[in-house]
């Protein structure tokens, strides 16, 4: 059995000594003036893969070393101790740097990469703003263009992808939550610019579709002065999605939108001949 000082355990206790000992020594460490130790001990943290610690030295140290050899190893360790500590936003910002000051270092193609990542990484869901996202794909192209040759240029490819669908996601959704709300102007103008600004984005058959239920909706909610030209809109949406998708399962549902569309402007003014685009 454990023996026990005011009810704790001795290993807590010793633990807890232990610590204050490290901290206190650290501490000590922050208020040294002696820079050489201090980035001795910010290298052997960092290899401990005590991080935090090792960026607080890092930090200290940085400015004394600014300009002499060892400021290039300093930056590497700089750069990957936030990355590890998953600070993206720094770590992106001090490997873009790195790369800048540094561009023939050994670690100039890995670190501009891991600009991106960083950012890729703190890319947030689609609902949010995608501004951190835009970002990203930016880098990765501007990786790209530097290193055409590079092995990752594949995986920054397969990333970009990965973002851009999220770009989509965001405006797809959007063009639904108008739908929802029966904003049903702002719904089409949504999903005409997702198919205008990502052609070949896979939401592109179901936002045609989306496109004539809106269309069909606005034209129902409309005072029957504006209900021929807005039909006409469900026709011309059904027509555009027919062409693009001619096996697709959305067609059923928009073809009965569209005979309904037919015999409501047929309704409003008899005899009319309804001539349709091919």
């Amino acid at each position: 059995m454990l023996k026990n000082i005011g009810n704790r355990p001795v290993f807590v206790i010793m633990v807890m000594l232990l610590l204050g000992t490290s901290c206190s020594k650290y501490q000590k460490l922050l208020k040294s003036t002696d820079n050489d130790l201090k980035l001795q001990k910010a290298i052997e943290y960092y290899e401990k893969e005590d991080y935090h610690r090792s960026i607080g030295l890092f930090t200290d140290v940085i400015p004394a070393f600014r300009g002499t050899q060892r400021a290039e190893e300093i930056n590497y360790y700089y750069a990957m101790a936030h990355y590890k500590v998953r600070d993206y936003v720094m770590a992106s910002h001090y490997f873009r740097t790195f790369t800048q000051a540094y561009p023939m270092n050994e670690h100039a193609e890995e670190f501009l990469f891991l600009a991106a990542y960083c950012k890729y990484l703190d890319s947030p869901r689609p609902s949010l703003d995608q501004s951190t996202t835009r970002e990203a794909i930016s880098e990765f192209q501007i990786f790209i263009n530097r290193y055409p040759s590079s092995e990752r240029v594949e995986e920054a490819n397969r990333l970009i992808d990965e973002l851009r669908d999220k770009q989509e996601k965001k405006v797809f959704d959007q063009g639904k939550l108008y739908f929802d709300l029966m904003d049903y102007v702002a719904s089409v103008t949504t999903f005409n610019v997702l198919i205008r600004d990502y052609p070949d984005t896979k939401y592109r058959e179901e936002a045609l579709f989306n496109i004539v239920r809106a269309n069909y909706e606005y034209a129902r909610n409309s005072i029957d002065q504006k209900q021929v030209e807005r039909y006409n809109e469900v026709i011309a949406a059904h027509q555009r999605l027919e062409r693009r998708f001619p096996e697709s399962p959305y067609l059923g549902q928009s073809s009965r939108l569209r005979d309904i569309a037919r015999a409501e402007i047929a309704r409003l003014i008899p005899n009319v001949e309804i001539t349709e685009n091919n």
